[in-house]
């Protein structure tokens, strides 16, 4: 008999390892992650590709499947979107979802490198984080899916993951980034906590984390602090979400 595929989601945040993350499921033999993975997916962002319904969706980014139980997507831009939690729970049903998360100071200075490596940002780090503290800035649209400048709110994670806990309440894990690449039985973890084999041990992939970040830029110290107390309610919240202490400075 052959067994239905269950069906993952890898939503984020952005910055925060889900590349690396990505390639330690699809080295698991009873996982076939989506393809092309780039650009990301992102069906659950459109209201008419999710109206498409499961066989199109299988058809399109898992025709190279062939007997794995586990069919996962990775789209980071999932996370800020409560309308994709409820699209993804009307196709897919139950379905297992991951999100990775960082320290969100250091998610926002690494978002900040990469709108500024793709040329969408042209401020210094410290002038565009102050002035995320006053309020967002407009974006285009067109041009990509998500602001490019949500540097500070893209860190308030308990805010993005409460759709997501509504739509798949036995099903949403919560990981940290500095336990995925800080602790050798992180990946033997996840495994389990997905129901494959966790005795896999992933061959051939590079650890490498946003690798173009570089070395951790010498805030002022004052920035910090108010960066910290930015995120002091947030972090409270995603504590009493996980049910466990934070692995950042979270007052």
């Amino acid at each position: 008999m052959t067994t239905e595929p269950r069906h993952l989601l890898v939503i984020g945040a952005q910055r925060c390892g889900t590349t690396y993350l990505s390639s330690l499921l699809e080295a698991h033999p009873d996982v076939a992650m989506a393809r092309p993975a780039r650009p990301e997916p992102k069906v659950f962002l459109s209201p008419e590709q999710s109206a498409r319904g499961l066989a199109w969706y299988r058809d399109t980014y898992f025709a190279h499947a062939s007997t794995e139980v586990l069919l996962g997507e990775k789209s980071t831009s999932y996370l800020e979107y409560p309308e994709a939690a409820t699209r993804a729970a009307a196709m897919l049903g139950p379905a297992q979802i991951v999100a990775l998360l960082r320290d969100p100071v250091d998610r926002a200075v690494s978002n900040w490198r990469f709108s500024q490596a793709h040329g969408l940002e042209e401020r210094p780090l410290e002038q565009a984080l102050r002035e995320n503290l006053e309020g967002p800035r407009s974006w285009d649209p067109e041009r990509t899916s998500v602001s490019p400048y949500a540097y500070l709110e893209r860190g308030r994670y308990a805010n993005d993951l409460q759709p997501w806990r509504a739509a798949f309440p036995d099903s949403t894990h919560v990981l940290f980034l500095a336990e995925l690449a800080g602790s050798p039985s992180a990946v033997a973890d996840v495994y389990a906590s997905l129901g494959l084999d966790p005795d896999i041990r992933p061959q051939g992939i590079e650890h490498r984390i946003n690798a173009s970040d570089g070395a951790p830029p010498d805030l002022d110290p004052a920035l910090v602090g108010q960066l910290r107390e930015y995120f002091r309610a947030s972090d409270a919240r995603l504590r009493e979400l996980v049910g466990r202490e934070l692995p950042w400075p979270s007052g």
